[in-house]
C-alpha cells in the first residue's frame, strides 16, 4: 500500500525531528547528504543503549519517508523502545503507528500507541495518537471503541477532519452497539441519527439523499453537517445518476444452473424486500446467457433501456470482457476474469473467491506475529491458485514459507502433516485450504505429531455452514474466516444484527449452506448495483454486505473484508486468540 501525502509528511517531519536528536553521532556520507537507512542500520549495531535506538529509529523513518513502509515497521517491532528518552519513545510510537496503519496492522500501532499514553507530551502529538488508536481499533474489526475513540477526540477538538474515520465507523454498526455509543456524549447523538437515516434508506440513493438533507437542516451546527463524510457528500452527483433499469445475465441451463438459480433468488428477494420497505427499486429484467453470444445480450439489454448488468457468471465470458476497451453498458461481472489488467473502464467484478480468503489469511497470520507457515492445500488446479494467492501475499507482507503440500484429499492425512512438519524449516502457523471431513481430521493428527499448539488458519471451506458440535469438536481452536450469513453470532452478535436481516430471515430456511451463500451473494450483486453510481464518486466507500464488507480494490474488482471465527466446543466463536485487521473482538465494555 502507497503513502498518502499526509502520511508522507508525517513521517519527514518526525524523521527531521529524530534527526535532531540523533545529534553528532550520526555519520554522515561525503558532501553532507543524509545516510543511508542501511547504513544507519549497519551504525547501530556498533553502539549500544540509548544511541543505538536512536540510530534505528532514524533509520526507520528514513525507510518510511521511503515509502518502505513494510521493512520500516519491521525495524521499529524489533527495537528496544524503552532504551529511548521519553520524548524519543513517543517518535517511535507515532512513527511506529503511522507505518503499522499503512500497513493494515492495527495490533502493532494499538500495541506501541498503548505503550506511552502514561508520557506527557504536546497536545499535538496526544490527538494525533488518539486518532490512530481509533483507526487501529478500526483496522482490528473493533468499530464500537474506535468510533468511541475518535468521537470523543472530536468532542475535545471539534476537529471535522475527523468525519470520515468517524463514519467509516459509525456505519459499521448494529443497534445494539449505536445504543452503547449514546454514552459518548457530545457529538455521538447526531452521529448515532444519521448512521440510522442512512441505513433505513438502504440503496436508494434519491430517499437517501433527501433523508441526509433533513438532516442536516435538523442538525446545522454537528460537525458532520458543516462537512459530511465523503461518501454522503458525493450524493449530489450520485443521485442524478440512480439506476432505475438492470439487465441480469445469468444461465437457466448448463453447468452453472443451480449456482445461477440461488444468485437469482437472492437478487429476487432482494427487491422483493426493499420494496416492501418503500425504496425506489429499479426495474430488473433477467436474461438467459445460455449459450448466448455476449453482443447479442448487451443490445437486447441496451435496446431495453438498461444501465446496468449484472453478470455474466461464466469466468471466461468475464475475461473476454475485460480486454475490451469498454463495454456497451456498466456492468457488475459474477466472477473474477483471469487477465492481469481490466482494460474496460466500466466494467466491475464481484464474487465469492477462495483467493480472496487465502490473502486474508495471510495477512492475518502476519500480523498475528507468524512468520514461518507452513500451507497444505488440495493437489488439484483449485489448490494450486489459492496456494499461489496465499504465498504471493505472504512474501508481500515481506516473509517466505516454511514449507507447503498439495495433498491427495483421498490420501493419508498423517502423511501430508508430516510433510508439512517436517520438510522444511519449522513452522509457526497453518494455513489449510481443506473441505470438512479432511479439516477435521487435522487437529488430531498435528496433536499426534506433537504440534497441538500450532495455530492452524483455515477459509470457510472447512465449515459447512451450520453448527454440528459433535463432529467439528476436534476443530477447537483452528480459526477461519466466513460471510456473516454463514457465522452471524461471531460475525454480528447474533442474526437480528446481520447486514440485511429481513432477506437472510426468508433465504436461510431449510437450505444448504453452500446455497445460502449464492443467494446472499446476489442480494449483495443488487446492492452493489443500485450504490455503483455513487461507490464510482468515492471509491474509497464501503458497504456492509450479507458476504462481507466490501470494498473496491484494483483493476475494478470488488474484495471482501470477512469476520473470523474460532472453534470453541465445536461452534464457531467469537476468536480469543490476539486480534489483527480481520478478526472479530468481544466489544463488551
Amino acid at each position: 500500500m502507497r503513502t498518502s501525502w499526509r502520511s508522507a509528511a508525517a513521517i519527514a517531519a518526525i524523521t527531521l525531528t529524530l534527526g535532531g536528536c540523533a545529534g553528532s553521532s550520526i555519520s554522515r556520507p561525503f558532501g553532507g547528504g543524509e545516510p543511508s537507512a542501511q547504513a544507519l542500520i549497519t551504525q547501530a549495531r556498533q553502539q549500544q543503549g540509548a544511541e543505538a535506538a536512536t540510530t534505528r529509529l532514524q533509520a526507520a523513518g528514513i525507510l518510511a519517508r521511503q515509502d518502505r513502509t513494510a521493512q520500516a515497521l519491521d525495524l521499529l517491532k524489533n527495537m528496544n523502545d524503552t532504551l529511548l528518552p521519553a520524548d524519543g519513545r513517543v517518535q517511535w510510537a507515532l512513527l511506529t503507528s503511522q507505518t503499522a496503519i499503512t500497513q493494515h496492522d492495527g495490533k502493532s500501532a494499538l500495541t506501541a500507541i498503548e505503550s506511552v499514553e502514561s508520557i506527557p507530551t504536546s497536545d499535538s502529538n496526544r490527538q494525533t495518537l488518539a486518532q490512530r488508536k481509533g483507526e487501529a481499533l478500526g483496522l482490528l474489526n473493533q468499530p464500537l471503541k474506535a468510533a468511541i475513540t475518535l468521537i470523543t477526540l472530536q468532542n475535545e477538538t471539534d476537529d471535522t477532519s475527523l468525519n470520515d474515520a468517524i463514519w467509516r465507523q459509525v456505519a459499521r454498526l448494529d443497534e445494539t452497539q449505536l445504543n452503547t455509543l449514546s454514552d459518548t456524549g457530545g457529538w455521538s447523538a447526531g452521529w448515532i441519527s444519521l448512521a440510522q437515516v442512512a441505513r433505513d434508506q438502504g440503496g436508494d440513493l434519491q430517499q437517501l439523499f433527501d433523508a441526509v438533507s433533513r438532516w442536516q437542516q435538523s442538525r446545522p451546527s454537528h460537525p458532520a453537517s458543516r462537512r459530511l463524510p465523503s461518501d454522503l457528500a458525493a450524493l449530489g452527483d450520485a443521485k442524478g445518476r440512480q439506476i432505475s433499469r438492470i439487465a441480469v445475465f445469468l444461465p437457466e441451463s448448463g453447468p452453472l444452473k443451480t449456482i445461477a438459480d440461488s444468485i437469482r433468488e437472492g437478487i429476487r428477494t432482494r427487491n422483493s424486500t426493499a420494496a416492501s420497505a418503500g425504496e425506489q427499486m429499479p426495474q430488473i429484467t433477467f436474461h438467459d446467457s445460455s449459450g448466448q453470444d455476449i453482443k447479442r445480450l448487451y443490445a437486447q439489454a441496451m435496446m431495453e433501456g438498461a444501465q446496468l448488468v449484472i453478470g455474466p457468471l461464466d469466468k471466461d465470458k468475464v475475461t473476454s470482457l475485460e480486454k475490451m476497451g469498454n463495454v456497451p453498458v456498466t456492468t457488475l461481472a459474477l466472477n473474477y476474469g483471469t487477465s492481469d489488467t481490466n482494460k474496460a473502464d466500466n466494467l466491475y467484478e464481484y464474487g465469492l473467491s477462495a483467493e480472496d480468503e487465502a490473502r486474508e489469511a495471510a495477512h492475518r497470520a502476519w500480523v498475528d506475529g507468524h512468520r514461518n507457515p507452513a500451507v497444505m492445500v488440495p493437489d488439484n488446479d483449485w489448490g494450486q491458485r489459492v496456494m499461489e494467492a496465499f504465498q504471493q501475499r505472504w512474501q508481500q507482507e515481506g516473509g517466505q514459507l516454511a514449507s507447503s503440500v498439495s495433498y491427495d484429499p483421498k490420501g493419508s492425512v498423517a502423511s501430508a502433516v508430516s510433510k508439512a512438519l517436517r520438510s522444511g524449516r519449522t513452522p509457526d502457523a497453518l494455513f489449510l485450504l481443506a473441505l470438512p471431513g479432511y479439516a477435521r481430521q487435522i487437529p488430531p493428527t498435528l496433536n499426534y505429531y506433537y504440534a497441538n499448539n500450532l495455530p492452524v488458519y483455515g477459509t470457510s471451506h472447512l465449515y459447512q455452514g451450520t453448527p454440528q458440535p459433535h463432529l467439528d469438536h476436534d476443530m477447537n481452536g483452528v480459526l477461519f474466516c466466513d460471510i456473516p450469513w454463514q457465522i452471524p453470532d461471531p460475525a454480528a452478535g447474533g442474526k437480528e444484527a446481520l447486514p440485511f436481516a429481513d432477506d437472510y430471515r426468508q433465504l436461510a430456511q431449510g437450505d444448504s449452506p453452500s446455497l445460502l451463500k449464492l443467494k446472499a451473494m446476489g442480494v449483495d450483486a443488487l446492492e452493489l448495483g443500485r450504490r455503483l453510481p455513487l461507490i464510482q464518486q468515492v471509491p474509497a466507500s464501503e458497504m456492509r454486505g450479507a458476504t462481507g464488507t466490501l470494498h473496491l480494490g484494483p483493476q475494478h474488482r470488488f474484495q471482501r473484508i470477512l469476520p473470523w471465527a474460532q472453534f470453541k466446543n465445536g461452534i464457531p466463536s467469537l476468536p480469543t486468540l490476539t486480534s489483527s485487521s480481520s478478526v472479530n473482538v468481544d466489544e463488551s465494555l
